[in-house]
């Protein structure tokens, strides 16, 4: 995120675009959080990692490509919260820290999380067959101030605070291959894409009270400073031929890179999207549409955490969020207007909060 992915789809019938982002910005205050422990603390902090995809900033009809052209989007995501989770899913309200045995110090955790990204993204859809289907590409930088991630790391891990409002661009995401199968009731999609770290990623020393001199990374990163390749695929049904309704499921898997500087590789990520989509025509002429739909997610980690430095290797997060969209669809000018909310309902080892996003996308 973290960086930024974003698909426009169009089906034959309608023109539609839609939102994606992987990208994401804090400003964030906390109270000392989780120092782990005043006695054998690691040399390097580190905290709980997660991955570059947010599945939270999908529409519902993204992860099928649109007809061949240019597309043009710009992506805004705003993401809140002040609930953080432990490994059992419960928030984490207060954190007691020394060697134990009666000798800690109670402290009270303060969690409030303002998040936003801008994404400019440029789409092309190819006029050629790969393997019998269309074969598309797009790339998405993003511009934020501080990622998830890298506040997760600064919470779980130092307990300093951060309050950042300066935007910078983020880890960069590009699809080089993006293939679509679409049938009259049907289509499917299958697509490769690769996370650069090019975010800001800065390691800074720290000085802890009896602890001395540790590394940690810094709180204003904006990039998680590791690769990561993202494999995906999606299925969409249309039950009218003219595609008003789609019902759609996707996978997202991820697998990351060495964390740049620290001896952590961060677990393998899987995430399922789900969403119903009903175009509604506002005029005559069916140029002008109305789309509504339920949509949500689920998110976990499917493998530990690897490397000397990992501060809980059996825990693995994981986030589930639902919600919808609502939106309005220009076919002729093949333009774009979407708003979307999702609620998370639940989560482990990370935030636990809830997302608007408001994009805009048109056909060249």
């Amino acid at each position: 995120m973290e960086s930024t992915s974003a698909c426009i789809p169009v089906s034959e019938t309608y023109n539609k675009t839609g939102q994606d982002y992987s990208g994401k910005t804090i400003p964030v205050m906390v109270i000392c959080f989780l120092l782990i422990l005043l006695l054998g603390l690691p040399t390097k902090l580190q905290g709980q990692e997660i991955g570059h995809f947010a599945p939270g900033v999908f529409g519902i009809r993204d992860f099928i490509a649109p007809e061949p052209g240019y597309y043009g989007a710009i992506y805004t995501y705003r993401y809140t919260t002040t609930r953080l989770n432990d490994a059992n899913g419960d928030q984490i309200s207060s954190v007691t820290i020394g060697p134990g045995n009666g000798m800690g110090v109670t402290l009270d955790v303060d969690v409030d999380v303002a998040v936003g990204v801008v994404a400019p993204t440029f789409i092309w859809v190819s006029p050629w067959k790969v393997l019998g289907g269309s074969y598309g590409a797009y790339i998405s930088p993003t511009l934020s101030n501080t990622s998830i991630g890298a506040s997760l790391t600064v919470i779980g891990g130092s307990g300093r605070s951060a309050e950042v409002s300066q935007f910078g661009f983020g880890d960069l995401f590009i699809q080089p291959v993006w293939l679509t199968w679409n049938k009259e009731h049907a289509a499917f999609s299958a697509a490769y894409g690769l996370y650069i770290p090019t975010g800001k990623y800065v390691i800074e020393t720290i000085d802890l009270p009896g602890v001395g001199a540790v590394q940690s990374a810094a709180a204003d990163n904006i990039g998680l400073g590791f690769w990561t390749h993202q494999f995906q695929g999606a299925a969409s049904y249309f039950p009218w031929s003219d595609q008003r309704m789609s019902i759609t499921g996707a996978l997202t898997y991820e697998l990351h890179g060495k964390k740049e500087g620290f001896d952590i590789k961060p677990g393998q990520n899987l995430a399922l999207n789900w969403g119903v989509s009903q175009y509604l025509p506002l005029s005559q002429d069916q140029v002008l549409l109305l789309e509504i739909g339920p949509a949500g997610y689920f998110s976990w980690q499917v493998t530990e955490d690897a490397g000397t430095e990992v501060v809980k290797p059996t825990v693995k997060d994981s986030v589930n969020g639902i919600g919808g969209q609502v939106g309005i669809t220009q076919a002729a000018w093949g333009a774009v207007l979407n708003f979307h909310y999702f609620y998370e309902f639940s989560a482990k080892d990370r935030f636990q909060g809830e997302s608007i996003g408001l994009n805009l996308a048109i056909k060249f």
